[in-house]
């Protein structure tokens, strides 16, 4: 279950994706396989060679990128997620869901 997010947030980072740009969604996040999770980041891009690539340089695996016809990604959870926001400088991400 997402949210924390509006409708415009969601429809501004489906535009990028679209756009084959990399774009980063984070939002408030309940699942019961993770329980000590609160938040993801969605890193999406309609171009999945251009996303597999970026996971790569950051350490991920693409094997773990999320399929959708639309909107392909790849979700960060906790110490990665940090991790990543800081480093692309998305300080605005860390200090809305209070991840530092």
């Amino acid at each position: 279950m997402a949210f924390g997010i509006n409708r415009r947030e969601l429809n501004e980072w489906k535009q990028a994706v679209s756009r084959g740009e990399i774009a980063f969604l984070t939002h408030y996040w309940l699942d019961p396989r993770f329980p000590e999770i609160r938040t993801v980041t969605k890193v999406g891009c309609s171009d999945e060679k251009r996303l597999s690539a970026w996971c790569s340089e950051n350490g991920l695996n693409p094997r773990y990128i999320h399929k959708r016809a639309s909107f392909p990604h790849f979700d960060l959870l906790g110490q990665k997620q940090l991790e990543i926001l800081r480093k692309c400088g998305l300080h605005d991400h860390i200090s809305r869901f209070h991840l530092s």
